[in-house]
């Protein structure tokens, strides 16, 4: 549960800190529900990788996995829960509120990088400590030995 005023991290499902997860939700919350192979396909994963995570998803509550037939051939669809999508709802803004620095550490404010002072003064906003740009014109990187 999230700490009023806290950082948004606390938001974060911890569920959805593994890529294949987060991914796996990702492919199912635009739809009603995704065939397996669909998910598998997209998520670039194996179908033992995907049913193991579908598994993990499926136990915690997040993911509903149904089976059938498609003429003769079995099928399984996966879908999100309603807490599923709430939890991904969830995630996905503590991830925007982190990335947009929306909450920041006590202390003296911080000035963006560009929010420039006078030209070439402390506040200019270049670094200081920056390496000059390569050549643009070589094509050699410096690992290229």
């Amino acid at each position: 549960m999230p700490i009023p005023g806290g950082h948004p991290r606390h938001a974060l499902s911890p569920l959805l800190n593994a890529p294949v997860r987060l991914s796996v939700v990702a492919a199912l919350a635009p739809t009603h529900r995704a065939e397996f192979g669909f998910v598998r396909d997209l998520v670039e994963v194996t179908d033992s990788a995907l049913s193991k995570q579908v598994a993990g998803l499926e136990e915690a509550g997040l993911v509903a996995v149904s089976k059938g037939r498609v003429g003769r051939r079995p099928r399984t669809w996966l879908s999100l829960t309603k807490e599923g999508r709430e939890v991904y709802g969830r995630h996905l803004a503590a991830l925007r509120a982190i990335a947009d620095g929306l909450t920041a550490p006590a202390g003296p404010p911080v000035e963006p990088a560009g929010a420039a002072g006078a030209a070439g003064g402390p506040s200019s906003g270049a670094p200081r400590d920056a390496a000059p740009n390569p050549d643009p014109t070589s094509d050699r990187s410096p690992t290229s030995d």
